[in-house]
């Protein structure tokens, strides 16, 4: 009986990830965590080097931010995407070629995603197993309930009859 638990916990996962846009937040946080791998300087090198050497972190950090509080808060993932894409672009300048490139990348990506995620859509079907649902492609109806070959035949702007 104890692997029923951590099915159901599993699953309640999935639930919570399907309905956020989850790959967009996760890749905007790991775009931002390679950028701060790569930077791996000590604190006295960043408050010798001033202002400059701080931005080269705080872009990452926000990136980082930015990623979670997408998949927290996904109503306001616009604003948080928008921020990341200026944070990502940011870091190109200031933080080794934005992480050689991969944690730019990463950030771009993982914003685009997020901009372009829309809670309101249904999940998709396999086309497969759709097509098996609705029958065989011979037999295809049109939203009135009538059979497609029956109004091709019938001619342009004929509407088929209620009682048919």
């Amino acid at each position: 009986m104890a692997s029923g638990r951590p099915r159901r916990l599993w699953r309640a996962f999935r639930l919570w990830r399907y309905r956020r846009p989850f790959g967009a937040g996760l890749a905007l946080a790991l775009g931002g965590a390679e950028i701060l791998l790569t930077q791996r300087a000590s604190i006295t090198v960043i408050l010798t080097a001033g202002a400059d050497s701080l931005v080269g972190y705080v872009l990452p950090v926000l990136m980082v931010i930015c990623g979670l509080l997408v998949v927290v808060n996904p109503g306001q993932r616009l604003f948080y995407s928008v921020v990341g894409v200026l944070a990502s672009l940011g870091s190109w300048v200031t933080s080794n070629l934005g992480g050689f490139f991969v944690g730019m990348m990463l950030g771009l990506v993982g914003s685009s995603l997020a901009f372009g995620w829309l809670p309101d859509r249904p999940r998709r079907r396999p086309w497969l197993r759709g097509r098996r649902e609705r029958g065989t492609a011979g037999h295809e109806t049109s939203g009135h309930g009538t059979p497609s070959a029956a109004i091709a035949a019938a001619g342009p702007g004929a509407e088929p009859r209620p009682d048919a």
